[in-house]
């Protein structure tokens, strides 16, 4: 089944995971004002969290990362073992870089803290749900160098050789069609290449790629 495409039309719905009562009730309480959002039920566990979706469909998890039990990150791992199709929102305290390292290696859709004005949570959420990233503004620096300098052994084991011949390519400032050419394959098979390099880094551009090459590969 296909995620539903969120628009301002159909209020979106959210289910809302954190231990702690009383910011589930203020986060309900901030989001009943906006006529886009339908908090539709909150839960205090990972666990409950996972029991809810086998029966419920939701556009939207907003989601405690330190959590008794299943914390938020083992929850999120869950979440896409199963397959639910849903948008998830990483709501916590930590700005630790491991954290938000290992959350975007996991597939969240946002990273935000609890320290966030109302109004930039609201814009943030509707941004997530059109399918975009967002981050809290102050860990923007975390997570450039999240996302620049990944685990050099994790992605090596991760990378085939041929994945790793491009990547050298790409640090060299090579276009597509030049590394088909020096390597004998077709350009969009180099595409094909990128696009896997891109999935396992965890990099989101050929520049990213390019910058962290040059930083830990040998040529």
């Amino acid at each position: 089944m296909s995620p539903k495409i969120y628009t301002s039309t159909s209020p979106a719905k959210i289910l809302l995971v954190d231990d702690h009562p009383m910011l589930r009730r203020g986060m309900a309480d901030l989001l009943s004002l906006e006529p886009d959002f339908d908090v539709v039920a909150d839960v205090g566990s990972g666990e409950e969290a996972l029991s809810y979706l086998q029966d419920n469909d939701v556009d939207l998890i907003i989601l405690d990362q330190n959590m008794p039990g299943l914390s938020g990150l083992d929850t999120l791992k869950r979440i896409h073992e199963q397959d639910f199709k849903t948008k998830i929102l990483m709501f916590t305290v930590s700005d630790s870089g491991d954290d938000i390292h290992s959350a975007l290696k996991l597939g969240v859709n946002g990273y935000l803290l609890k320290d966030m004005q109302p109004e930039q949570v609201a814009m943030d959420i509707r941004k997530a749900l059109r399918g975009e990233l967002v981050v809290s503004s102050r860990l923007a620096a975390v997570l450039a160098q999240a996302l620049r300098t990944p685990n050099l052994d994790d992605i090596v084991t991760n990378l085939t050789g041929r994945e790793l011949e491009v990547v050298k390519m790409i640090a060299k400032g090579h276009s597509n069609k030049m590394i088909g050419n020096e390597l004998g394959i077709s350009e969009s098979t180099v595409k094909v290449h990128v696009k896997h390099i891109l999935n396992k880094t965890n990099l989101r551009t050929r520049v990213d790629v390019a910058v962290w090459a040059v930083n830990n590969l040998s040529s």
